[in-house]
């Protein structure tokens, strides 16, 4: 048939040609009709969106409520302060903003100008420990925090006034609008020294004064509040069982007054002293013994040497004066035994007689801890 001799009579490169084109079924690529976006789909996906973000930022900013409360408010600044006086860091707690003051702040504020440093040291701080924050209220510029702790077993209550100091980047900073020190105007009768917590001070090393301190004037302390202060004295001529004071008002002044008590060793060596200075006016052989406090009034001459002999020792009892101590008036007895002979006329006549007679003097303390003792009768000056 001509068909197939078309087909068999065909060049050959045009055979191969219609042998290796592929299907039109193979080679096309079928997309299905793409469906048009709902315009109210697109809006419920806006809101989604808006309400986490708004989520998100309202975490942030709880978030950053948190912090700032727990690190840069009122009551943590104050937490803090108190925390460093709990941790016994007394240098860190003096360097809070706000809290060192300088003499013409204590003058203003009717507190004494010169009151020492002392006591702000570590080693004058007592422990503290359960601090809590009970309240923090805005009043104008200032807001006021309270706290409770307990000082060595003391429970107190302490309020600051605190103000805006500036920030840094986003976080504010505080200080103390009042001062937290506080200046205790100490008198301690009986002795020099004292202890604050186991501080050993000498009130010639704080006072103004110096070497020249009034032993009877107070001194002034600057301490902390809070802050417990226990003042004793413990040498071994006076002390005291010890007076707990306790700082918890920022930027007053507490008096507070101590008197040792002589100690039974110190007594004890009083009258050791006494009874030996009255012994040995006893071994002179006049009427009158030189510097001592009895003797014997006669008109007629005597005929033998005196001599005397104590009878009744004085018993000793001391109060403090000043820094020194006075030995009280106290009765004694010396017995005389003399031969007199009557100027009128001649007869000699043997006296054997008690003399009463008053002890007192004067204990004068030296820098070295050292006591003088001077034994005077009731009309030696």
């Amino acid at each position: 048939m001509d068909t197939a001799s078309g087909r068999a009579n065909a060049p050959s490169g045009q055979e191969s040609s219609l042998r290796s084109a592929p299907p039109a079924s193979a080679t096309a690529s079928v997309q299905p009709p793409r469906k048009p976006r709902r315009r109210g789909q697109l809006a419920v996906d806006l809101t989604l969106l808006a309400v986490v973000g708004a989520l998100l930022v309202a975490a942030v900013f709880a978030a950053w409520g948190v912090i700032e409360r727990q690190f840069y408010s009122p009551a943590a600044f104050v937490e803090r302060y108190v925390e460093l006086l709990a941790d016994g860091r007394a240098a860190d707690a003096l360097a809070v903003p706000g809290v060192a003051v300088s003499s013409a702040e204590l003058e203003a504020a009717g507190l004494p100008p010169t009151a020492s440093d002392a006591l702000l040291r570590s080693a004058a701080l007592a422990p503290i420990s359960d601090i809590r924050v009970v309240s923090q209220e805005q009043d104008a510029d200032i807001t006021r925090v309270t706290i409770d702790y307990r000082a060595r077993g003391y429970d107190g209550r302490t309020t600051f006034a605190v103000e805006r100091d500036g920030a840094i980047g986003l976080a504010p900073t505080w200080r103390f609008a009042t001062s937290p020190l506080a200046v205790m105007n100490l008198a301690v009768t009986g002795s020099m020294r004292f202890d604050m917590n186991g501080f050993e001070v000498d009130k010639r090393q704080v006072s103004p004064e110096g070497v020249d301190a009034d032993p009877l004037a107070p001194v002034s302390l600057l301490v902390f509040s809070p802050g417990l202060y226990s003042v004793s004295v413990d040498t071994a001529i006076s002390s005291t069982p010890g007076v707990a004071v306790l700082s918890d008002s920022p930027f007053r002044a507490i008096p507070v007054s101590v008197q040792a008590q002589p100690t039974e060793e110190f007594l004890t060596v009083v009258q050791e002293k006494v009874e030996e200075f009255l012994s040995a006016c006893a071994t002179q052989q006049v009427l009158q013994p030189t510097a001592c406090p009895f003797g014997f009034f006669v008109q007629d001459r005597i005929d033998s040497l005196p001599t005397w002999s104590i009878v009744q020792q004085p018993e000793v009892a001391v109060e403090p004066d000043g820094a020194d101590w006075s030995i009280l008036p106290a009765e004694a007895v010396a017995h005389i035994e003399v031969k007199i002979r009557s100027l009128f006329d001649g007869r000699v006549r043997s006296v054997s007689e008690d003399i009463p007679f008053i002890v007192k003097g004067k204990i004068s303390v030296r820098p070295d801890g050292t006591a003088s003792i001077v034994v005077t009768g009731p009309d030696t000056t």
